[in-house]
């Protein structure tokens, strides 16, 4: 399993609607996630809207292109798309993993 670690920015001026809607993921979308290999996902928001993702998977790439092909996704990132700020493209296009420099374990 590795660990993978993310930066994404929401729109400062849509950050309690984006803890709101994180507070009420569809059911069906957190079956998706589980289903396609995204263990110990966790978002992490600052007050400026920095988003850190973190999560465990066996293969990011296949973990974003499994969810990517899932109808239930696309309806995902269409309805957060607009609380992000710096992106051309849905969230899953921006996550791109930082290096892990340590790990204490």
């Amino acid at each position: 399993m590795k660990r993978i670690c993310f930066v994404l920015n929401v729109h400062p001026d849509h950050l309690d609607e984006y803890r709101k809607r994180h507070a009420e993921v569809w059911p069906e979308m957190r079956q998706a996630l589980s289903d396609t290999g995204w263990h110990d996902y966790t978002l992490f928001l600052r007050s400026d809207g920095l988003l850190i993702g973190y999560l465990v998977t066996d293969d990011f790439d296949h973990a974003i292109a499994a969810m990517k092909a899932l109808p239930i996704n696309t309806r995902w990132q269409e309805y957060m798309a607009p609380l992000f700020a710096g992106l051309e493209a849905h969230a899953d296009d921006g996550m791109t993993p930082l290096e892990e420099v340590f790990h204490l374990d």
